[in-house]
């Protein structure tokens, strides 16, 4: 995890314009450089890094003597580029895996390089010789990635909106920051004035198509056919492998551990293989709640069971209310299940980055998208149409779960891992009849349980434990998170501001205090960028006011039981 900053075409003062690459500097604290590029003075690229692979030369931009022509910037990690090494011959001068970026480039041009890189990234990629720029980004938008391209073709690219926001530029028409498409590369010309014109966006990766990189992949080809045993099996297959494929880093693994299917099934396999291949530290585990809340009581169970060094984070209401405009200004959305989710996880990054030496951090995100975890898909009319919202929820992770699981932790320099969003693992679910992935017998994910629960990974009542929303898990069954959230900012909007919220924000009105408690703040950060939020996030097939799974009547708290 690291974070890119690159101008092409800049007319101001770069001293001027580097203070907002330094706006990203959480994401990369271990070093930064700024460096301008040979023949076009007004392009630079910034990096912030964080140290996980190749402490040495990891520094970017990335520059080669077998390739001098070549500038590589990128946020990510590729985890096959030792099996792509050993397909096509390729010399590596560094440990750095995104090295494989300029000779995949090299070899077959920028079609195939996004196309064969298994892993999570954002890039941008120079080539003098053709005078070209490429931006890409990975499937779901694990890694994020944001540009401004004006009229007259100044170009800005960060991995955060804020590293953009303020840049200045001689054009008098004002260009939005916008955010770069998951699964998309962008070709652009770079003119001798250091200016650029894009050529063209092309979609590179559909994530129900499988990927290319199948080819080199080091699982055995799996077997065919859709019955019932067959299909448990190759899912522990795929999962087991999009775990250990994770595990390549320097520096001291952990995981979030919230006591829900997800992260537990995570932290069991991560644990398992930790101990396959001898790895010398325990597995620290690290869950948030108030007193006594759900998640902490049974993410201890889980603790207990895999055998991991636990920690637990307590927090109070004052101190997740006190959190929420630097969890807005790290998020740059106003959405509001995004923002209850994110204070939880902002304030157990903030507890791991301060007290342990745990960097990279393994986290159940995308499996509710993917396996159809959301408490209202059992309201959906159909397994065709849960099918179809689970492609849809997949497609704007990036700017909901994924969004709030990677700016949470880079505020703190953490980096995250996702398993549960591995190309070939995602593929392969997606491609299974529709029937076999809806909710069953009132219960949720009822495939992936069923795929796990001869394995003793986790505790049966786990393993079964249904659906809560992080928002409302870390908080006492008696009163829900969102609640105490709601009476708070109840005393802090008045009735009439609420009122007139359409006409003084169109674009995405709030309809509840707190939604426009968070609008304010976010206004305060990013003034006119609220099309980063195309829609706010919420449940279908029901008549929901709010995101939380509690306002649903599918949900009992224990204390209606």
């Amino acid at each position: 995890m690291c974070g890119i900053w690159a101008l092409f075409g800049n007319d101001e003062c770069l001293s001027v314009q580097c203070v907002s690459a330094m706006k990203i500097a959480h994401r990369g604290p271990d070093a930064f450089r700024f460096e301008n590029v040979n023949g076009f003075t007004n392009c630079c690229f910034g990096f912030h890094r964080l140290a996980v692979v190749d402490q040495l030369y990891g520094m970017q931009p990335i520059r080669l003597k077998k390739f001098p022509y070549l500038w590589l910037c990128y946020n990510g990690e590729i985890y096959n580029f030792k099996q792509l090494q050993k397909q096509f011959g390729f010399e590596y001068q560094t440990l750095v895996d995104g090295e494989v970026i300029l000779h995949l480039y090299n070899r077959g041009g920028i079609e195939q390089t996004a196309s064969m890189l298994d892993g999570v990234f954002a890039f941008i990629l120079l080539d003098t010789a053709n005078r070209k720029v490429f931006l890409a980004r990975d499937t779901y938008g694990v890694r994020p990635l944001f540009k401004v391209l004006t009229d007259d073709g100044f170009l800005g690219v960060c991995s955060e909106a804020k590293g953009l926001t303020n840049l200045k530029h001689s054009s008098s028409v004002c260009s939005k920051v916008e955010p770069f498409l998951p699964g998309h590369y962008e070709v652009l010309d770079l003119k001798p004035s250091g200016k650029v014109a894009s050529v063209e966006l092309v979609k590179f990766h559909s994530y129900k198509d499988e990927p290319l990189h199948v080819a080199c992949d080091t699982v055995e080809t799996l077997p065919s056919g859709f019955d019932l045993e067959t299909v448990k099996s190759n899912i522990r297959i795929l999962f087991e492998n999009a775990v250990r494929k994770r595990l390549m880093a320097h520096r001291r693994i952990g995981c979030l551990l919230s006591g829900g299917l997800d992260s537990s099934l995570v932290a069991a396999v991560l644990l398992k293989l930790m101990k396959e291949i001898n790895i010398s530290y325990s597995l620290q585990t690290f869950a948030i709640g108030m007193e006594n809340s759900p998640d902490l009581l049974a993410a201890r169970k889980v603790a207990a069971h895999i055998g991991s060094e636990h920690h637990e984070v307590i927090f109070n209401s004052e101190e997740g209310i006190q959190a929420i405009e630097d969890v807005i200004f790290s998020l740059e959305t106003y959405d509001i299940t995004t923002i209850r989710a994110s204070i939880g996880m902002y304030l157990v990054s903030k507890y791991i980055r301060k007290k342990t030496d745990s960097v990279v951090i393994f986290s159940g995100e995308g499996s509710d998208e993917l396996t159809q975890g959301y408490i209202y898909f059992h309201k959906a009319p159909s397994p065709e149409e849960a099918a179809e919202e689970s492609e849809r929820l997949l497609k704007e992770l990036y700017l909901f779960d994924v969004l709030r699981a990677d700016r949470t932790t880079a505020a703190h320099g953490l980096e995250l891992r996702v398993p549960f969003l591995d190309h070939r693992f995602t593929t392969y679910y997606l491609s299974l009849p529709a029937e076999l992935r809806v909710p069953k017998n009132g219960i949720e994910k009822y495939l992936l349980r069923q795929a796990f629960e001869d394995s003793n990974l986790l505790p049966k009542e786990i393993l079964w434990r249904p659906k809560e929303a992080f928002s409302d898990g870390i908080a006492s069954v008696k009163k829900s998170w969102f609640s105490i959230l709601q009476d708070y900012i109840d005393q802090q909007v008045d009735d009439l501001l609420l009122e007139k919220a359409a006409e003084k924000y169109p674009f995405n009105p709030p309809k509840t205090k707190e939604s426009y408690y968070y609008r304010q703040i976010f206004e305060k950060h990013y003034p006119g960028q609220s099309s980063w939020l195309p829609h706010y996030w919420m449940p279908r097939w029901v008549k929901a006011t709010d995101p939380s799974a509690r306002t649903l009547k599918h949900y009992k708290s224990a204390t209606q039981e």
